[in-house]
C-alpha cells in the first residue's frame, strides 16, 4: 500500500482528500502544518508522494518543497487558492512535479496522484545504465550512445541529461538545474542552462528534438514518449 503525506492546514480539505486517496487504496498520513509535514517525512522512508498546502503555517508549502528536494525526488503536488501565473511557476521553480488550484474536483486530484506515482516507476534500469529508446546512458562510464552510435558530451553536457532522466515528464525550472547541476555557488546565470542543453539536444539529433522539450515559460523536460 503507497503512502501519502498530505498536509492542510484546513482540516475539512484535508480529511476530503485522504477519504478520497483511502478510497483507492492508499495509505494517508495528515499534518496540519508544514513543520509536522517535514517531520512526518523525516520518519517515514517509504513515502510514496506528498500533497501540500501553500499557505500552511510553520513553514509554508514552497519552503517546504524546497527542504524536501534537497533530500528527495519524491513527487510532490502543491495546493492553492492562489492561481496566477507567477504562483505556478514559483511552485515549479521550488521543484512541485504539478500544482492544483482550489476549489478542485478530489476525483481529478487522485488521478493526478495517480499519473505522478505511475511516472515515478522511471525509466528502465540496468548494471548502472539508463535506457530510452534508442539512449543509452552509462552512469559508470559516464559514456551515452544513441542507436549505438557513442555520443561526446561535456560533463555538464552528460549531468544535465542524467538530470531530465531522473524524472522524465517532469519540468525542472532553469534555477533547478543550474542550481543542481553548477551549484549553489555558481554566479552564472540561466543563459548558460540554455546554451547547453540547446549544444545537447544537437550533440543527441533527432533523439534529442523529440525528447528534449522545452516547456515555454517554465523551462525544461525530459518527454518519455518522444510526441511532443
Amino acid at each position: 500500500m503507497k503512502k501519502i503525506i498530505v498536509a492542510d492546514d484546513e482540516q475539512l480539505i484535508r480529511r476530503l482528500v485522504c477519504d478520497f486517496l483511502k478510497k483507492e487504496g492508499y495509505e494517508t498520513l495528515e499534518a496540519e502544518d508544514g513543520n509536522q509535514a517535514l517531520l512526518l517525512f523525516n520518519a517515514n522512508t517509504d513515502v510514496s508522494l506528498m500533497i501540500l498546502d501553500i499557505m500552511m503555517p510553520e513553514i509554508d508549502g514552497w519552503e517546504l518543497c524546497r527542504r524536501i528536494r534537497k533530500k528527495s525526488d519524491i513527487p510532490i503536488i502543491l495546493l492553492s487558492a492562489r492561481s496566477q501565473e507567477f504562483d505556478q511557476l514559483t511552485g515549479f521553480e521550488v521543484g512541485a512535479d504539478d500544482y492544483v488550484t482550489k476549489p478542485f474536483s478530489p476525483t481529478v486530484l487522485v488521478k493526478r496522484v495517480e499519473a505522478l506515482l505511475k511516472r515515478k516507476n522511471y525509466l528502465p534500469q540496468e548494471g548502472g545504465k539508463v535506457f530510452l529508446d534508442t539512449l543509452v546512458l552509462d552512469k559508470s562510464a559516464h559514456s551515452v550512445t544513441v542507436a549505438d552510435e557513442e555520443i561526446v558530451l561535456t560533463l555538464k553536457e552528460f549531468e544535465l541529461l542524467e538530470k531530465l532522466l531522473a524524472a522524465p515528464d517532469r519540468v525542472f525550472s532553469r534555477e533547478q538545474l543550474l542550481d543542481d547541476v553548477w551549484g549553489y555557488s555558481y554566479e552564472g546565470d540561466t543563459r548558460t542552462v540554455d546554451s547547453h542543453l540547446a549544444r545537447l539536444r544537437t550533440k543527441l539529433g533527432k533523439w534529442g528534438d523529440r525528447h528534449i522539450i522545452t516547456v515555454y515559460g517554465l523551462g525544461y523536460k525530459l518527454d518519455r514518449e518522444g510526441n511532443s
